[in-house]
């Protein structure tokens, strides 16, 4: 997976970006699992996104997902139309 890891917390100094990745089944049946491990397992997954200082990616637990964003711990989101892909 491409990005510089950051720390959950340096998300929100970032600008972000839409990605040039259309959204398609398979994103979003990604975030819904990343959803699913988190919730249920607590288990991490990793989100690289797009942003003015170029790619970025967290390892993360994903709270919820709305139909525009991510939602982190400590109240935290990332734009859905920023995400670039999602590991387990």
């Amino acid at each position: 997976m491409i990005g510089e890891l950051i720390e959950k917390e340096e998300i929100n100094v970032h600008e972000f970006l839409p990605a040039d990745i259309k959204l398609s089944e398979e994103m979003l049946s990604k975030l819904s699992y990343a959803q699913r491990l988190g919730n249920e397992f607590k288990s991490k997954a990793y989100i690289a996104f797009n942003t003015k200082q170029g790619i970025k990616k967290v390892s993360t637990t994903v709270w919820s997902v709305t139909e525009k964003y991510l939602q982190l711990k400590n109240n935290v989101h990332v734009p859905i139309n920023s995400i670039v892909d999602i590991d387990f």
